[in-house]
């Protein structure tokens, strides 16, 4: 938001600068004004207008140079988030107990690719390919691809989410007698 106000601002400046200068050329272009300003005082507008150009040159520097960090930012996060992903899905692969190829076939089917995608890429029948989307379902538990998927994502949800502080035990200063009925 911040940056956004810095190039407003920059652009405000610059355009000011360069009405002064385009008004300027065109006046004596032109000749629409009538009484010319004295030297000292269009010294001072143009170093003013010289000087607000610089500023909003500056200005754009400094939010390209932070709009620059926080696509750095950005991307490092993804990269960090897909490093995680991977590991999240090569955990559960081998949890799962998953042949090599079942593997490859699990990783397309995340990565969303159909059946025959799949098969293609594999060089197999789409047979083979649902046989082995129907091991890798029943070894993980699910109905389906968004229900595998969901595993994964679940995964990464949990692992992000800040641990939910612990109910304290109930603190007992020695062996405590089961309750026996009033009566």
């Amino acid at each position: 938001m911040r940056d956004r106000h810095v190039i407003m601002l920059a652009l405000v400046i610059q355009a000011a600068c360069a009405f002064f200068f385009i008004t300027d050329i065109l006046s004596s272009y032109i000749g629409f004004r009538s009484t010319p300003i004295s030297w000292e005082v269009r010294e001072v507008i143009e170093i003013g207008a010289a000087l607000g150009l610089l500023i909003g040159f500056v200005l754009g520097a400094f939010a390209l140079k932070r709009s620059r960090q926080r696509q750095k930012s950005a991307e490092e996060r993804l990269r960090r988030a897909s490093s995680a992903f991977m590991e999240v899905v090569n955990d559960s692969f081998t949890e799962w107990g998953l042949t090599p190829a079942e593997r490859d076939v699990a990783l397309f089917c995340v990565k969303g690719m159909t059946t025959q995608e799949i098969a293609a890429l594999r060089s197999t029948s789409e047979g083979t390919v649902k046989a082995q989307t129907n091991a890798i379902y029943r070894k993980a538990g699910v109905n389906g691809r968004s229900q595998l998927l969901s595993l994964f994502i679940e995964e990464l949800m949990d692992e992000g989410a800040p641990a939910s502080p612990s109910a304290p035990a109930p603190e007992t200063s020695g062996p405590t007698e089961p309750l026996r009925p009033a009566g």
